[in-house]
């Protein structure tokens, strides 16, 4: 049984399990080319490379939005749904206090624009040219995230409308991670338990502990790992991807390894790598 295990001891998001899986051996070619069936290519733009996370050699993954998202889908009311870590006692632990979404400064305004209802997500999934295996999984994710955040604003998943879910560079994790999955024929996913960090997070509501709302929401029947990093190493993508897809949650499981891969995140932490490890191999 060819298992994926994910070794969630720095949290997880969905860029770090893109990231992660590249380094594991995925063809980062082919997702490039899978992700074109989806036809919003001119919204965005990819980008991996190698990076060092505190002496540990790991594949970090971009989306970066172009001009075409920010206008096509501005609409008046800005949600700007940016995570910031609170917690200025501790701002020698991370040198970025931004959301993994926000991959680079100069693309900050897309993201504050960039949404899609639900309903729209569906639409453009399904009418894509992917696998129904990669439809099935991506929109499973989805709606995981979509009736967390539907729950927690009082609202039905078909009102729902994805701020920062919902911006470019999520549908890409989301997809990107299906594909991904399915092209390194992966049978079984495990999971150790999830770390989701510590302090205060400010999303466009106000000011929460972390985890944020929609994240614990998305995370329940999925064991958490207690951490005393104070920021915030989970988000909802991340927490959707190892809740919808982990069969089961335990330590590394009786496994023959093939390969280990490394996924960076966007934070830097002064003795602890910010980074999802991967381990793909044959249960025994």
């Amino acid at each position: 049984m060819r298992t994926l295990y994910l070794d969630c001891f720095s949290g997880i998001s969905g860029d770090m399990f893109i990231g992660a899986l590249i380094d594991a051996g995925g063809d980062s070619t082919l997702l490039e080319e899978e992700l074109q069936k989806l036809n919003i290519s001119e919204e965005y733009k990819l980008s991996w490379r190698k990076v060092v996370k505190n002496g540990i050699s790991s594949t970090k993954f971009d989306v970066e939005l172009s001009e075409t998202a920010d206008h096509k889908y501005a609409d008046g009311h800005q949600h700007n749904h940016k995570h910031e870590d609170v917690d200025h006692n501790h701002e020698h632990e991370h040198s970025d206090h931004h959301h993994k979404h926000e991959h680079s400064d100069h693309h900050e305004h897309s993201h504050h624009h960039s949404h899609r209802a639900y309903q729209d997500i569906v639409k453009l999934i399904d009418g894509s040219q992917l696998s129904q295996e990669v439809k099935e999984t991506s929109l499973n994710i989805f709606r995981k995230i979509g009736e967390a955040e539907g729950l927690i604003h009082g609202i039905s998943l078909e009102k729902v409308h994805f701020h920062e879910v919902g911006a470019v560079d999520s549908i890409i994790d989301i997809v990107g991670a299906s594909i991904l999955i399915n092209k390194l024929e992966i049978q079984k996913i495990k999971s150790s338990p999830v770390c989701v960090g510590a302090g205060k997070v400010h999303i466009d509501h106000g000011i929460y502990p972390i985890p944020a709302p929609a994240t614990l929401e998305i995370l329940k029947g999925v064991p958490l790992q207690q951490s005393n990093i104070k920021s915030e190493l989970t988000t909802p993508t991340g927490a959707a991807i190892v809740s919808v897809l982990s069969e089961e949650f335990c330590t590394v499981p009786s496994m023959t390894v093939q390969s280990v891969g490394y996924g960076a995140g966007t934070k830097d932490f002064e003795k602890h790598p910010n980074v999802l490890r991967v381990i793909i191999g044959e249960e025994n």
